[in-house]
């Protein structure tokens, strides 16, 4: 009688959350997004673009994490230097991924996104505004384009931040690593930071974009920066180069799959990379 009672009271506060989705949080999120976006917009054009490009955007992503109730849990700051430039990869669990890295990583930073996102109303015209990196693997001239505009701004003292799988997991599970973002780290010299994304897949999985948000909570762990091995010699040996990014790669992929939960370990083969 007692778990009855207790499944009805779930099932109750799960139809509670749909309608406060629907009347409250959703249009508050809608306004939330414009103002960000003009703000954005009109703010880097009259001032500096690494300001207006990050701050509305971090102050709209947290807005949209806590008008959905959804608790946080942000471990590791303390492995970041205050100052230093970082290219910051993490496992891509789904949609809210952007929201929990944008409002509570605690670094000014930009995105390598795809080029779609240009299209979507409102925010490509923000992104493109404040500078975030969009790849377009559309031929070698364009992916040169992408990883040259990548080096200008990492040269300006900024950190960068990269989902190497490249697409959203349909399972919670990882898929495998692109060497891109390795190979900028190696070019630059920048150490390499692994995140850990727990919860977002089951906030919205990918197959649900366009269903309810699912109330779960949030957890980001920032692990410990690795740093690659600067050897001078070594810039003009492009094999070794190779095999150092690699092996950066195969590390940084190793710590983020050790820091997810038990239920989404393990590699499972993304069809859409």
């Amino acid at each position: 009688m007692y778990c009855l009672r207790f499944i009805l009271s779930l099932q109750r506060m799960k139809y509670i959350y749909r309608i406060y989705q629907l009347f409250i949080a959703a249009p508050l999120i809608l306004v939330a997004s414009v103002i960000t976006s003009l703000t954005t917009v009109v703010g880097c054009l009259l001032g500096n673009g690494h300001f207006w490009g990050y701050y509305p955007g971090k102050l709209w992503a947290r807005f949209i994490v806590y008008v959905l109730l959804l608790p946080v849990k942000v471990e590791g700051r303390e492995n970041l230097e205050k100052g230093k430039s970082y290219v910051f990869v993490s496992n891509h669990q789904g949609a809210f991924d952007i929201f929990l890295i944008y409002g509570f990583l605690g670094r000014n930073f930009k995105w390598m996104m795809k080029h779609q996102l240009r299209k979507v109303p409102l925010v490509g015209v923000a992104c493109a505004a404040a500078k975030h990196i969009f790849v377009d693997k559309r031929g070698p001239r364009k992916i040169k384009e992408t990883y040259d505009k990548a080096r200008e701004t990492l040269k300006d003292g900024m950190s960068l931040v990269v989902f190497p799988e490249g697409s959203r997991t349909f399972t919670g599970h990882m898929g495998k690593f692109r060497r891109g973002a390795f190979m900028l780290a190696d070019e630059l010299q920048l150490e390499v930071c692994p995140l850990t994304i727990n919860g977002s897949f089951n906030v919205k999985p990918r197959m649900k974009d366009m269903y309810w948000v699912f109330w779960h909570p949030l957890r980001l762990t920032i692990h410990k920066p690795i740093a690659l091995r600067g050897d001078v010699v070594n810039t003009s040996l492009e094999k070794n180069d190779k095999e150092e990014e690699l092996t950066v790669m195969d590390e940084a992929y190793k710590i983020i799959m050790d820091g997810l939960v038990p239920e989404y370990q393990g590699y499972v083969e993304n069809p859409d990379q």
